[in-house]
């Protein structure tokens, strides 16, 4: 019989998957309170910050930049555009359906700002301004890398193999 060696797995500790959701928790719990204080949902909060670097944005980058799925910014949209935060935006395309911040919208953004940043620069004094700049720098070259290898596949089985259970 012929058996393949047993790949050691990372531990669980330095799980690259589990250390980012543990990052994840922690720093959601740290700012959460800011955005329930103004009955927002997080992904209404991604919406609205996204929305306040751009004059408008269609759902397609809305949903690639805030990592929310087409069917749920549906629901988002809906919402947001009830309580007055944003607005449709006329577009050449009619395919397109584009979204702005409303003056209420953006009031509410700076509002949360506003109230957050004390706990932001805590953060970042705790940890090192420098090293949050660095970190933020490096997961998004790891989050490119890795949209990369999705994208390309490698085509020998055991170059997957070799990255399993992670």
């Amino acid at each position: 019989m012929n058996q393949t060696p047993k790949r050691e797995l990372h531990k669980f500790e330095k799980s690259l998957p589990i250390a980012l959701l543990r990052t994840r928790e922690a720093t959601t719990r740290l700012f959460k309170p800011f955005i329930d204080g103004h009955d927002l949902t997080m992904p209404q909060w991604r919406v609205l910050r996204a929305l306040a670097e751009a004059d408008a944005l269609d759902a397609r980058t809305l949903s690639e930049r805030c990592v929310i799925l087409p069917p749920s910014l549906t629901r988002i949209f809906r919402a947001m555009t009830q309580r007055g935060l944003i607005r449709q935006v006329e577009c050449a395309d009619a395919r397109r359906h584009m979204v702005a911040l409303t003056e209420t919208g953006r009031a509410l953004f700076e509002q949360v700002l506003q109230e957050s940043e004390p706990d932001y620069t805590r953060l970042a004094k705790a940890f090192g301004p420098q090293r949050l700049d660095m970190l933020l720098d490096l997961l998004n070259e790891l989050r490119d890398t890795a949209q990369g290898m999705v994208d390309n596949p490698p085509d020998d089985d055991n170059d997957k193999a070799t990255t399993a259970g992670s």
